[in-house]
């Protein structure tokens, strides 16, 4: 006997908009309702997929695949999983979504300036000095999802746009 499925969320959005700040809260929040949930950080995982990366499209369409099926497996073994990560193409959003059966993309909007003066890892300011070339937002496009499930306010307390999730979760009786 196989376990229940479980859920996907892929928070997107430009680099600093929210994701990791929502995705801790949410953690959290779902933990307090003894649910379980594996958190794959585009930055982690990145590290094991490509740890020398040069953030090519190639490279970048690559990693998604490989976190797509990660994730899905995971999944198929009854393993809720938050995917934190930009992909900053729709078509890499779009691929876990047609993987994967109970799937709900979250977009954080923030301003890009308030992104910038967030800029935790850096890569604004990497970019503004040319050492980075390819930032989502900045010199590489950034597609937003054309239909997500849900829309967070990248601005807003993380703990209020966790449990904004945490009821569309409940809605789609996926908790």
């Amino acid at each position: 006997m196989s376990a229940q499925e479980g859920f996907a969320l892929w928070l997107t959005g430009i680099p600093a908009s929210g994701k990791s700040s929502i995705t801790r809260e949410l953690v959290k929040q779902l933990h307090a309702r003894h649910v379980s949930v594996v958190v794959l950080e585009s930055d982690e995982m990145r590290k094991i997929l490509t740890p020398a990366p040069t953030y090519s499209d190639e490279e970048r369409s690559q990693f998604y695949r490989a976190l797509v099926l990660i994730g899905a497996l995971i999944i198929r073994n009854g393993v809720n999983v938050i995917f934190d990560a930009t992909a900053n193409k729709r078509a890499y959003r779009d691929q876990a979504r047609q993987t994967i059966n109970k799937f709900v993309e979250a977009y954080v909007i923030c301003p890009q300036d308030i992104c910038i003066q967030r800029d935790p890892k850096g890569i604004y300011a990497q970019a503004a000095l040319k050492i980075a070339t390819n930032v989502p937002g900045s010199q590489a496009a950034y597609e937003p999802p054309v239909n997500p499930e849900l829309t967070l306010d990248g601005q807003a307390l993380p703990s209020l746009e966790a449990a904004r999730i945490v009821d569309n979760l409940k809605q789609l009786l996926y908790i």
